[in-house]
């Protein structure tokens, strides 16, 4: 059952990571749905892994570009005025907000954050400032136009999803659109600025994973990773085709509609509010 449990959750892993509706939301309430309990931060943490690693793979010639372009205007003054050397700075800056507020708060992180009633409210608020940006974004501006500025307000957007139901596609994607750049753009930052925090934050719980903060095991743990790498690939091909044409309307919809009925199973009984 364990095995089960565990394919199921990468599923839903992989199928919510990239979307900007949170997959550690649906990590939280699914197994509460089914009866299943908490899966633990640790396993949480490890399992976006695989989504991680559909990204590195999806768009590992941007990586390979970036990240050679910024090794080498290491050493050459030169290779510094090309694009690559800055959008490695920026990525990095980007960075570093999350991370350090992830060490800050892991406590939090892994406890009273992730009670039912925050992750329902910041689905709902989330959704409505992810509906906000939608209406108001000019979205003409492309990655190339990616400043320093931008890049920190960016980096602190993304780091609001260390509150699970945030999301973190779902912040940087909002904040991009109030700052002008297009969906495509938007999201595509989203999913590079996404890679260091998140690979970074699913190795640093790998040593939790034997203990009492992952309900499956390692066993278990790595096929729902695998299952989450799959899903998460096909994901990430879909939305990058849908975004070029189509809003974000109809995950602002779900989002809202998924906190408040969250809300209502909270306050019926149905559902506990925190784990701990």
């Amino acid at each position: 059952m364990d095995l089960l449990r565990s394919v199921v959750l990468g599923l839903i892993q992989g199928l919510t990571e990239f979307l900007p509706i949170s997959s550690s939301a649906h990590l939280a309430i699914f197994p509460q749905l089914f009866g299943w309990g908490d899966p633990g931060a640790a396993y949480t943490a490890v399992v976006q892994i695989g989504t991680e690693l559909a990204v590195v793979l999806y768009f590992w010639r941007d990586i390979w570009t970036i990240g050679s372009g910024w090794v080498r205007g290491v050493f050459s003054r030169e290779a510094r005025e090309a694009p690559e050397w800055r959008m490695g700075w920026f990525i990095i800056i980007g960075s570093l907000p999350i991370v350090i507020l992830g060490l800050l708060l892991e406590d939090l992180i892994d406890r009273e954050f992730r009670s039912l009633w925050v992750i329902a409210t910041t689905l709902v608020v989330l959704g409505i400032v992810l509906g906000i940006s939608e209406k108001v974004g000019r979205k003409n501006r492309a990655i190339d136009q990616l400043n320093l500025r931008h890049a920190v307000m960016l980096g602190a957007a993304q780091a609001a999803a260390i509150v699970p139901g945030v999301s973190r596609s779902g912040a940087t994607i909002s904040m991009g659109l109030f700052l002008g750049y297009e969906r495509q753009a938007a999201t595509r930052y989203a999913f590079l600025l996404a890679i260091p925090a998140v690979v970074g934050a699913g190795v640093y719980k790998l040593k939790d994973i034997p203990g009492a903060e992952n309900a499956y095991g390692t066993g278990p743990t790595i096929v729902g990773t695998v299952v989450s790498f799959v899903v998460g690939l096909a994901v990430i091909h879909w939305l990058l085709r849908y975004v070029s044409t189509r809003s974000y309307a109809p995950f602002v919809v779900y989002r809202i509609v998924l906190g408040l009925a969250v809300m209502g199973l909270l306050a019926a009984g149905v559902l506990s509010a925190s784990y701990v």
